[in-house]
Formats: C-alpha cells, sequence, structure tokens
C-alpha cells in the first residue's frame, strides 16, 4: 500500500487526505489566500494540506467552490 491510499491515523481516529496542494498550485493561491476566500486562518489550511484535520462539509465545500472542483476531487477518504 503506498503512501497516497493509506489513512493517516492518530488516536484511532481517521483523518482525510487531500489534494489542496496540488488545485491551489493550478490557480496559483497562497495557502494565505485561499484561508482568505474560506474564512478560515492559514494554520487551518496548513493542517488540511499535511491531513491533521478533517474539515466540515461547509468548509470542504467552500474550499471545493473557490479551486473549482468538486469535493470528491479534493478530499481522499480511505476506509482501510
Amino acid at each position: 500500500m503506498d503512501h497516497t491510499s493509506m489513512a493517516l491515523q492518530s488516536k484511532g481516529r481517521r483523518y482525510v487526505k487531500t489534494r489542496i496542494k496540488e488545485f491551489r498550485a493550478r490557480y496559483d493561491l497562497t495557502q494565505e489566500e485561499l484561508a482568505q476566500k474560506v474564512g478560515v486562518r492559514r494554520e487551518t489550511i496548513v493542517f488540511l494540506e499535511k491531513g491533521k484535520y478533517n474539515p466540515s462539509l461547509k468548509l470542504a465545500y467552500n474550499i471545493a467552490n473557490v479551486l473549482n472542483s468538486k469535493i470528491e476531487e479534493l478530499f481522499i477518504f480511505d476506509d482501510e
């Protein structure tokens, strides 16, 4: 199993992998710019990109909207 398909876990809790960094690069957006557009702190984007934070559905929707993508394109859920 490669690192892309592994779910990150901390104290039994699963975290989602994201492609936010990849999509940000397509639009030449910094973490700060994306954070401002979706109404969160830059640190939230950092934690999302590192797989250390599970976004709310609303935040996932807002990020997908800003990055002109679908939630399922940005967030990878692994049930293994």
